[in-house]
């Protein structure tokens, strides 16, 4: 377990009212398919007809939602199966990616993510096993007492994310089944300890934010987008994130964005200059919390429509949050780089499914992918 605290306080938990046995009511799709949605819409049909039909009442139904999207090309599922090769071959014996010293909770969220936004049956597809020893090990990884998945608010931040993606689409009952280390604690539960984590770190920062350490009293738009992104989605997942947490942290990255998009990393405007993945993560972040009302995301909007060109340094990361966040501000812009994008990555990608970066190969995969996986669209985090 992670010694590094968020607060010295043991907290407990306790199930979430938006959960029947531990497991959140959400959507899956149907048993061993991967809905393209190309076909999406006579599944749906033909699975509505079914359920009619058969369906009898469950503790853990899940009420099924037919994905949005139009029809994804050869190359980017090609690229994607590929990728996610890579990702299963690669894999730890205890659910995480350990190469090139990338190893924490973040990269096995990452992970996780991509194997999920694949659109296949987590309980019963393809994957289901990666899935599973992933979602084992961000249980096991956090700390008992502080709720905190180092090994830096980085990680927890995307774990953070993953694991509300997770919620409701994996099947608990038999998480822990022919495990010898199995953990008492529900996803859930792990969900609402790291977000009590998250939000004590926020409430001893003076800025409202985050940094490397729990601890800190300084922030930076970096590491506060993947902490406030992980609130997000579990506010979405329907973990109780207060409103004035919220507000706080998005009172931040208005601070930090100029008039002309332009977003500061630490310590004031300007800071190391202009950066696509700064402002992508500003406008993101302003999309996903509502707050399109805000001059400071018609800043950053403006700022990347009028730059749709990739970024020189750290490229994977850029693309993860310059998908998202055009995605959700401008579907055009987004479908004009989104096809740049699927011709750079085809011809990046290694002859062994991976993407490599300044990131490590696993987490360089996994960002890739989810650059990708816009165009599939089944992660909840991913609507608009």
């Amino acid at each position: 377990m992670n010694k590094q605290s968020c607060n010295m306080t043991n907290w407990t938990t306790s199930p979430s009212p938006h959960t029947r046995n531990g497991i959140r009511q959400n959507s899956l799709p149907p048993k061993d398919s991967r809905l393209n949605p190309k076909t999406s819409l006579i599944v749906a049909f033909s699975f509505a007809v079914l359920l009619l039909i058969f369906s009898t009442p469950s503790a853990t139904a899940q009420e099924f939602v037919a994905p949005q999207g139009d029809v994804v090309s050869r190359d980017v599922r090609e690229m994607y199966d590929r990728g996610l090769a890579y990702l299963v071959s690669t894999q730890t014996d205890d659910g995480t990616w350990a190469s090139s010293g990338e190893r924490g909770a973040g990269t096995t969220g990452l992970g996780l993510l991509a194997l999920l936004a694949s659109g296949e049956d987590p309980n019963f597809g393809p994957y289901r096993t990666p899935i599973r020893k992933a979602v084992q090990h961000l249980i096991k990884t956090q700390s008992d007492s502080t709720g905190y998945m180092g090994p830096s608010m980085y990680h927890h931040g995307f774990a953070l994310l993953a694991l509300s993606e997770a919620y409701g689409a994996v099947d608990e009952t038999d998480l822990w089944a022919g495990s010898s280390d199995a953990v008492n604690r529900s996803i859930a539960e792990t969900l609402e300890l790291g977000v009590r984590c998250a939000l004590t770190s926020q409430k001893s920062n003076p800025l409202g934010a985050w940094r490397y350490s729990p601890r800190t009293r300084d922030a930076d738009t970096s590491v506060s987008g993947a902490v406030l992104m992980g609130l997000l989605a579990a506010r979405n997942a329907g973990i109780e994130v207060p409103d004035e947490n919220v507000d706080r942290a998005i009172k931040y990255f208005t601070s930090m964005t100029g008039g002309n998009g332009i977003v500061g990393y630490s310590g004031g405007l300007g800071g190391f200059g202009e950066s696509i993945a700064r402002s992508s993560i500003a406008c993101l972040v302003y999309s996903i919390a509502g707050r399109k009302d805000l001059k400071q995301y018609e800043a950053t909007k403006s700022y990347l429509i009028n730059n749709l060109s990739e970024s020189s340094s750290w490229p994977e990361y850029s693309r993860y949050y310059q998908a998202q966040a055009l995605f959700q501000a401008d579907i055009d812009a987004w479908e004009k780089w989104n096809r740049s994008l699927v011709r750079k990555l085809k011809s990046a990608q290694k002859e062994d499914g991976s993407f490599q970066g300044d990131l490590g190969p696993a987490n360089s995969t996994s960002m890739g992918l989810l650059a990708l996986a816009l165009n599939y669209r089944f992660l909840p985090i991913y609507e608009r």
